[in-house]
Parts: structure tokens; sequence; C-alpha cells
């Protein structure tokens, strides 16, 4: 009912805002209703008949308010819609075109279809209606049999929206989206890289690993959480540099701690909240669904996770490979490659302070 009151005002503000000369289109909106059901998503499109006379070159718009000609400019009318139109699932629906009938109270003309085919969990959507109309909208609802779900508007710079659906093939399709994306940004990262590798340089048993490990894996799952739902978000400009000063402490802290006490794990604690930050800033970037928050977010969290697995079993398998060859090797080899991840955090510290990206 809110949307209707909304929608509602909208029409009357256009009214009130648009000029005399303009009065024969004075709302240049087109409204659209998907109801998601579990074998069929039933469509409603709602038209004004200026627009759709304009484009299908009908004199005058008002022969679309009779009952007969509409009926009569059915097809023609569906071919338009097919052309301005995308509405795509991760099933293989069949569009079923139904009635085109006048709103004679709403100079419009509404459009039914149906979309048959097994509950979607991922609905995508791109329209662009009346191109001719630069400042044309249409605005759209998706409702789950009886509740309302999404709204949203497109304009002219719309571009595709996805909308997944609250039911186990939503939620797979959420995985199967975010997972992968967060093992990609992990493994195109190479400051969180090169982060986890200073943790692994001076080696240990695999349980002191695993220890340093999720406790990298706790800081950044709550920053991450924290700033991807919009409770703390520190600005990138601040995030990047400190993110490249925590590869610079880890790789000093391998060079001057010596044999005093292990403290890999606290640092990984503290700087994975850092992290975490840098984490959020890409998903923010990538859109997280509303609809989907939790999922998405556990999604990008637990692939982020599995890329960062993989990073640690190869780097620590391959450190011990070389320490069982020569203790003196493994000790030269961490030395040296602490003194790459120091100058490495160095060059990204002076890069993100004093040359930005986008500055």
């Amino acid at each position: 009912m809110l949307n209707r009151v909304l929608f509602a005002f909208v029409f009357a503000s256009a009214l009130l805002v648009t000029p005399r000369g303009a009065l024969a289109h004075p709302a240049p909106f087109s409204f659209l209703d998907l109801v998601i059901r579990q074998d069929v998503i039933d469509v409603t499109l709602v038209l004004h008949v200026v627009d759709v006379a304009h484009d299908l070159g009908i004199e005058p718009a008002d022969r679309l308010l009779d009952p007969a000609e509409a009926a009569r400019m059915r097809d023609r009318v569906v071919a338009l819609i097919q052309s301005r139109l995308q509405i795509r699932t991760d099933v293989t629906p069949a569009f079923e075109w139904l009635e085109l009938q006048p709103l004679p109270d709403r100079h419009a003309v509404v459009l039914r279809f149906r979309i048959v085919g097994p509950r979607p969990g991922v609905l995508r959507i791109q329209t662009h209606m009346f191109p001719y109309d630069p400042v044309h909208q249409t605005f759209i609802n998706i409702y789950e049999d009886s509740a309302l779900r999404q709204q949203m508007i497109f304009n002219a710079e719309s571009g595709e929206y996805t909308y997944y659906t609250g039911s186990t093939q939503g939620a797979l399709a959420v995985m199967q989206t975010f997972i992968p994306a967060g093992i990609h940004h992990i493994l195109i990262g190479p400051d969180h890289i090169l982060f986890l590798i200073g943790l692994l340089l001076l080696g240990g048993t695999w349980g002191a690993l695993i220890k340093i490990v999720t406790a990298f894996t706790i800081g950044h799952s709550i920053t991450l959480s924290l700033a991807a739902l919009s409770i703390v978000m520190p600005p990138p400009r601040i995030i990047e540099p400190a993110i490249a000063l925590s590869i610079i402490f880890v790789g000093t802290d391998n060079l001057v701690r010596g044999s005093g006490r292990d403290l890999r794990a606290w640092a990984a604690l503290v700087f994975g909240l850092v992290h975490g930050f840098g984490f959020a800033n890409v998903l923010r970037e990538f859109g997280l669904p509303a609809e989907a928050l939790g999922w998405s977010l556990f999604s990008f969290n637990f692939g982020v996770e599995i890329g960062q697995l993989a990073v640690v079993v190869l780097v620590a398998s391959a450190l011990g490979l070389i320490r069982r060859y020569s203790t003196a090797a493994g000790s030269r080899v961490a030395w040296a490659g602490s003194i790459v991840v120091i100058a490495a955090g160095a060059y990204w510290f002076v890069e993100r302070v004093f040359f930005p990206a986008g500055a």
C-alpha cells in the first residue's frame, strides 16, 4: 500500500511542476509490478498512452483508450516492450503475453503477462522503456507472493538490476555469485597476500600457523561485516595506507623479533581489522543485494577464506620444504622475504598517501 501512496504522490507532483505546454503528457512514468509465485511470475505493466502512441505512430494517442483499439494494437505493443524490457532468470522461463487493456482514469494502458517456470533464485531486470523521452522513469515493484520485497526506479542511466529471491534457489544464486568474487579478490589483492606471506615467513608448527590465520580471519570478518552493513565506514584514503603500514610492521617484526615472544597472532588479529575494511570497500563497489544481505556477506567472506587458505597452504608448504632441506636456507629466505615485504609496504604507503588513485 505504501508504494501506491508514494507513486501517487510522485504522479501528482509531476502534474504540479509540468509546464502548461506539456500537459498532453503530464507524467513520464511507467509502472512495472512483478509478483513471484511458486510456478509463475505475474507481471503487470502500466504505460502512458502518449508514450506508446509516440513510438508506434498512433494518432491521436487517445485511440488506445478504446478497448477495441487497445486489443487490436496488443501485438504491436508486445513487440515494442520485448525490445525495451529484459527480464531474465536462472531458470528457463516461458513468456505468456495476455491482454492489453485501457485505463482511462490514468490515461494509460495496462499490459499483463506471465513468466511461467520454476520459482527462480535470481531475477535480472534491465529497461529503458521510452528512449525518446530522456526524463522517462520506470517504477518497479517486486513481490514474493503477497509481500513487497523490493522497489526501484529505472531511468536512462540505469544498468541491470539483480534481485535474489528469498528461497533456497536464491541463497544458492547468491553463493554462486559472491563466493567466486571473494576468492577472486583475495587472489588479485597483492597487499593482502603479501601481508599473509609476511606472517608465514618465520614458519612454525601447523597449529601455530592455524592460530595466526584464524586471528586474521576473525579480525577482517568483524570489520567487513561492520562496514558492509554501513555501521562503521572509514574512508579508503585512511584504510589503504593503513594496510600498507600493516605490511611494513609484519616485515619489520620478522627482522627484529629474534627469539622473542611470537606476536604474529595478535598482529594478524589487529591488522585483520584494517584489512577487513579494505575488503568491504571492494564489496560495496560490487554491490550488496539488500534482500539477501546476510547470504551475500557470508558468501563473500567465505570466498575470501577459501582464497586465503589456498595461499597459506601453498606458501607454508613451500617454506616448510625449504627448511627441511636446509635450516640456513630457510633463515635466508625469511630474511630476504621480510626485506621484500617491507619494501613493498613502503612503496604502497608512499603511493597511497602522496599519489592516491583518482587524485
